[in-house]
This record gives C-alpha cells, structure tokens and sequence, in this order.
C-alpha cells in the first residue's frame, strides 16, 4: 500500500501518544454507505491528534492522544472515507472551536446561495428553511433578515449559542432520521434543507439522508454542499483528511447514497475556488423532478476521471509523500538561511500537514487566526502557539505558510500590509510555492 506519511519518525511525535489497542478508534469493518466490503486502504498519514482539539496553555504538560488517519475507498459504491472512526463525542466537545462567520469568502458565498433560493424557490413568510449543521448561523440569518422562517440544527454549544443570539433559531442536536421524526411530530416540514460542509463529518450516512427524505415536504429541495474527492485528488489536498472527515464524496457515490434513501439528484454545481473544489448537489423526492443536465454531466466527468475505480486512487500516498519532502525541504531551507516562518490559519487541514509531515516549532515560529476563539490556544501535536494576526506586523516573519491554503486569496488581500514590508506567502498544495 502507499503511504504518504512522515508523522511516526517527525519532531511533532514527541507531543503525541497513539491511542492503545482496542482503543476508542474504531476500525471500519463495512462501508458506511452501502454496508459493502470494509474500504480499501489507499492512504496512511500515520497516527495524528484531533485536528479541532485545540491545546489549552494550562495542559502544554500533557501529551496529545492520537489516532489512525487512514484512508480506503470502497469498491462497491465509490464512496472514499476513512478506514477508522472515532465518536462523535469525541471529535464535537463543548470547546470545537470552528465558527464559520469568520470567514469573509464563505459568508458572501453563502448569502448568494441564499438569495438564489428564495428566488428560484419562491420562499416567503410561509416558507420553512432547515439548516443541518447550522454553525453560528452565518447563513440562516440572511434568510431571517428577509423575513423566512429558519430552524438551525447544530450539536456543538459554542457556535449555537452564537447562532440563538444572533437570532437564528437553533436545536443543539445531531441531525439523524430519528430527529427529523420528532421534528416532523411537532408539525414541521422544510421548503428546503441546507446541509453545507457537513455531510463528511457523519459517521451514519443512511440515517442522516433519511432524516432529510423524512423531514422534506413533497416538492422541496435539499442542498448539500461538500468538498468533491476528485479535487482532493487533483490537487494532493491530503490535509483535507482529519478524523473529523469521515468521507470523502464524488458524485457518483452521492448519487447511489441518495437513491438508496428515497431521493434524487437533480442537480449539481461545481465551485472551484471554494475550499480548494466544492460541489453543490441538489436533491428532490424520487419522481419529483427531472435532473438537470448537470448531473449526468458531472457523473460522465467523475466516472472518466476514474473515481469508481481504485487504481486512480492507488499511487495517491506517493503523491503525498512527494508534498510533505519538498515542503520540509523548503522550511529547512529557509531556517538554515536564518530566515523566520510563521503560519496563517489554525484550522483542521493545518494540523493534519503538520503533524502527517512532522513539522513542528523547528520549522516555525507561530500560527495566526482570525478567529478569537483560537487565539491563546496551541494546535496540536506540533504545539505552535495560536496568535492574532496583528502580531503579523509586529514581528514581521519573512515567510508566512498559508495552512488555511483554501482561502489564500482572502489571506493575501487582508495581509497587504505584510506583503508591502516584504513579507512573502508559501502555498503548500497541490506542490509548495513561494509567492
């Protein structure tokens, strides 16, 4: 098998503890999809921490416990996903620290997501939108602001406390077939149903699809918008991997998981820049509506990429590996230069570079984050202390590593100043440059 891992032998192993045989990771025995054979494994980046478990100052003593990070792709349904699971409970605490609002690219592209709905839609004050996984209400507030009646569902308490005083009407819960039931037992049914970048993060796939066929009226529209495996792939976007991602979908997998569960895809959107290749498919009813022309489209480009066939995802691991050498290489260089190199973005996808390659304080300095609720904590494993961004020109790094690599053009706008002093970016994917 081909591994693109350099964590077991990396400096950031020595703030690690792999978790002990029969532990909480779960290896996967079937697929979560269509209960076919286990996965096929394609990818290791070796035993990792959990990526949004941010290290408070006070426990900088303790060692981070860390799990398989692994990947296989199922040969009966395409689906792509990881090969052991962790509990939800584990991964979503009281402290997840993820707000989406903080990030300009997303809440624009949000908004014009909700503005094309109620139009083509036809929403209005008798309308229902359901947001699954609703975060801090950064998207269901633009329908509120318009007069539609919204309901978030969102399980961790940080970010729905946000979302309810904002004013977006929140249930702090997982979204599953048995919710939809209570839901629709307290008389309501969705227009629409938004679920955007969530529907990696669930472990049982057919309940959560189910719970949108239960909770949907008749003639409405379920959204789902999630990163595209093809891209993952075209692109080495191996950070995109973390025990919070349990799969990893291309259309062809979406198609058969939708149909098994009562719904059909009836269209799909393709947005390039967002979050290094988002798709958005749309669903209906089964019988409801005739799909667009994009979705046979989109099936034809996924199947002659060959994302239904395990040899395109094969050689993945070398690809890997050729990334996390030549970005190590890089940093070395600079630091032998005397050069300083900090990073832009705590976010999941940076701990899993980090830790999966064995970067660590040897080769920065310190991580930047917008997000205040990052800020005084330490990514883990590789223990970089989380700043704000105004420190950026305070100490004035010569390079900065853009971690957060999906928003690179949002980051370069908001750091002219930076880059004006001579400060310069690296970009990590899909091979390290230096802009």
């Amino acid at each position: 098998m081909s591994s693109g891992t350099r964590a077991e032998g990396g400096a950031a192993a020595a703030n690690q503890q792999p978790a002990a045989a029969g532990g909480i990771a779960t290896p996967v025995t079937s697929c979560r999809s269509c209960a076919g054979p286990a996965p096929r494994l394609f990818l290791s980046l070796g035993s990792t921490p959990i990526a949004n478990r941010l290290v408070r100052a006070d426990a900088l003593d303790a060692t981070d416990p860390s799990f398989p990070l692994e990947v296989g792709f199922c040969e009966s349904c395409a689906l792509v996903q990881l090969t052991h699971e962790l509990p939800a409970s584990e991964i979503f605490d009281e402290d997840y620290p993820y707000f989406s609002s903080f990030s300009d690219m997303l809440v624009r592209h949000s908004e014009k997501h909700v503005i094309d709905l109620i139009a083509s839609r036809d929403l209005g004050p008798d309308s229902l939108v359901v947001e699954v996984a609703s975060n801090d209400g950064y998207l269901l507030k633009a329908f509120v602001e318009r007069g539609i009646p919204v309901l978030g569902i969102e399980p961790t308490p940080g970010p729905a406390a946000a979302a309810r005083e904002a004013g977006v009407p929140t249930r702090e819960e997982f979204f599953g077939a048995d919710l939809a039931r209570q839901l629709v037992a307290e008389g309501l049914k969705a227009d629409v149903i938004i679920a955007n970048n969530v529907m990696a993060h669930v472990p049982d796939l057919n309940s959560f699809v189910e719970g949108f066929s239960i909770l949907l009226k008749e003639d409405g529209l379920v959204d789902v918008e999630n990163p595209g495996v093809g891209a993952l792939l075209a692109h080495t976007e191996f950070d995109t991997v973390y025990h919070e991602h349990f799969c990893y979908f291309s259309t062809i997998a979406v198609e058969a998981l939708m149909r098994r569960n009562g719904l059909a895809v009836v269209g799909v959107q393709e947005f390039a820049d967002l979050h290094g290749g988002t798709l958005r498919w749309s669903m209906g009813h089964a019988g409801t509506a005739e799909p667009a022309e994009s979705v046979a489209a989109q099936l034809g480009a996924a199947r002659e990429a060959g994302l239904d066939s395990f040899d395109r995802y094969a050689s993945f691991g070398d690809a890997v590996r050729t990334v996390q050498d030549e970005l190590v290489e890089l940093l070395r260089g600079l630091r032998a230069e005397g050069r300083t190199v900090a990073a832009y973005g705590a976010a999941a996808k940076g701990a899993t570079l980090l830790n999966s390659s064995g970067i660590t304080t040897d080769l920065l300095d310190f991580v930047v984050d917008r997000n205040i609720h990052k800020q005084g904590r330490y990514v883990p494993g590789a223990r970089l202390p989380i700043l704000d961004p105004a420190v950026l020109l305070e100490r004035q790094p010569d390079y900065l590593l853009l971690l957060a690599w999906n928003v690179k053009k949002e980051i370069i706008a908001q750091q002219g100043e930076y880059a004006a002093r001579g400060g310069r970016f690296i970009v990590p994917v899909p091979r390290p440059v230096v802009l």
